[in-house]
């Protein structure tokens, strides 16, 4: 631990003037014991997994799904752009193969 540290845990009062931490008494929360007891009742396993899905159907419910005219329109955007990047990418590996050739030619 550098300098600069030290200094700011003693200004917060995490250390004393030796660089020993303070022993900090823990305030009682507020309504009883502080932990649960080891034997509080616990939610199972199975229990949880089904508490899971439920809560995943609940938040896909809330998701706005996009209507089939707009799925439609998407689609045809993407294989588009696909078939046209396709091409360009053809037409170039063509035009460079064949000036390597030229250039190589015996």
């Amino acid at each position: 631990m550098n300098r600069q540290t030290k200094r700011m845990l003693q200004r917060q009062g995490q250390l004393d003037a030796e660089g020993q931490p303070v022993a900090r008494s823990r305030p009682a929360a507020a309504g009883g014991a502080s932990r649960r007891s080891p034997d509080a009742e616990r939610v199972g396993l199975g229990q949880r997994i089904v508490q899971f899905l439920r809560d995943v159907r609940v938040e896909l419910g809330k998701v706005l799904w996009p209507k089939r005219p707009e799925v439609i329109n998407y689609s045809t955007v993407v294989l588009t752009t696909l078939v046209l990047l396709a091409l360009l990418i053809f037409g170039l590996n063509y035009l460079f193969a064949r000036g390597v050739q030229f250039l190589f030619k015996s």
